[in-house]
């Protein structure tokens, strides 16, 4: 199990902008979250500037030093490829990373658990779920108004935007994840009640807007595959594409045979029952792999 942990985020969903004006802030060399002029130079509040912090450490962009990594200096260095996150690979990848790293551990634990034992949830469901969680892992305590703030934040970060005014139009829209539709949302009544309840969804897709190449980068970033990986690793096992992403079998097939097009280091085989991806040592590293779909 690892380490879990909750909040951070001030109850903020992480905007579209927030990363990348964190990093030039942290990449500066000679700005610090903890001084009073870090709310002049990143512009906002102090709240909103723990925020950024959080987020840029959910996402992966920086440690728990504040340093910057390499997939911030990837997208948002001085050859970044990425500058203001206006590819949908880029939106793909900077989940995979909020999922993979676990700084923000709901994430973690809501693709590569909870959406298989229930894909279709209540949210009493995932806040049970949370709470069996932290009362099986020693040294957390269990505090019902974080984990409700963090569930909020969650479904806020990829629930498209409902709003009135033009200043919600504005906040809401600004939202980093909604884009990958990735969490669903609709009400059904409750015959025994006699209420309205609403329902929320991660369930299994083909999802066409993932770049293959960000499923290809996921596999050769997960340090538990080996060079043949069946396809069942592939589909459930700890922060594979198939749990990160919510692919369907068939989506997952259908990006793997894409992968094979792509590159001929990669190949499928489908004998007697078992279905494995083996991977050529020859095979570029994950930069390139990205590479390849940026200079597309």
């Amino acid at each position: 199990m690892v380490k879990l942990n909750f909040s951070g985020h001030e109850s903020f969903i992480c905007k579209q902008f927030w990363l990348k004006k964190g990093y030039d802030f942290v990449s500066n060399g000679k700005n610090s979250f903890s001084e009073d002029q870090a709310v002049v130079k990143l512009g906002v509040g102090k709240n909103m500037v723990r925020a950024i912090r959080f987020w840029l450490r959910a996402f992966g962009i920086t440690n728990e030093e504040d340093q910057t990594q390499e997939i911030g200096d990837y997208l948002f260095g001085s050859q970044g490829r990425d500058l203001y996150l206006e590819s949908i690979g880029s939106i793909w990848l900077m989940h995979y990373f909020l999922v993979k790293t676990s700084k923000a551990s709901i994430y973690h634990l809501v693709f590569n658990e909870f959406r298989r034992i229930r894909p279709e949830f209540k949210l009493e469901q995932l806040k049970s779920f949370i709470g069996r969680t932290c009362e099986q892992t020693k040294g957390i305590d269990y505090n019902e108004n974080t984990i409700n703030r963090d569930i909020r934040v969650l479904l806020n970060n990829y629930l498209p935007p409902s709003v009135k005014s033009r200043s919600e139009i504005e906040d809401s829209f600004s939202g980093l994840l909604f884009e990958l539709q990735l969490i669903g949302q609709k009400t059904k009544e409750d015959i025994l009640r006699e209420e309205q309840v609403t329902y929320y969804s991660i369930a299994a897709n083909h999802r066409d807007s993932l770049p293959f190449e960000v499923v290809l980068f996921a596999v050769l970033d997960n340090s538990t595959f080996g060079k043949t990986i069946t396809f069942q690793d592939l589909y459930s096992s700890l922060n594979s594409p198939g749990n990160i992403f919510a692919l369907s079998h068939e989506g997952l097939y259908q990006k793997i045979q894409e992968i094979c097009e792509a590159y001929p280091e990669c190949s499928f085989s489908e004998t007697a029952g078992n279905r494995v991806l083996q991977i050529s040592s020859k095979l570029k590293d994950k930069f390139a792999i990205l590479d390849d779909y940026y200079q597309k």
